[in-house]
């Protein structure tokens, strides 16, 4: 049973992100208000590092999202974001009408 508060999205949106030392490449596979995952990363970032992500979303300009790494997969990383800020759920919102208007 999925015990999240908030709706996740799927998407498949190219993403960058950087850390303290480093920066990567990724692909954004879900959203949501309060956090994200990204695979079919180039670097995975150690549990409770902090990550700004930058995603590349069209129509919308590429956008910026800092966090937290809370989880690893195989391929990939999930963050949760710092804080709850506005212009992110402008962002999730953008994207659930783009994935509801392909799906």
């Amino acid at each position: 049973m999925d015990q999240r508060k908030d709706p996740r999205f799927r998407t498949r949106f190219d993403a960058l992100y950087s850390l303290e030392r480093a920066e990567g490449a990724g692909v954004l596979v879900d959203l949501s208000y309060t956090g994200a995952r990204l695979e079919e990363v180039s670097i995975w970032p150690p549990l409770d590092t902090k990550v700004r992500l930058y995603v590349f979303i069209q129509p919308v300009s590429p956008f910026e999202i800092v966090g937290r790494v809370v989880r690893l997969t195989e391929s990939g990383f999930a963050v949760e974001y710092e804080v709850e800020d506005p212009e992110v759920r402008r962002l999730v919102d953008d994207v659930s009408a783009i994935v509801s208007a392909s799906g």
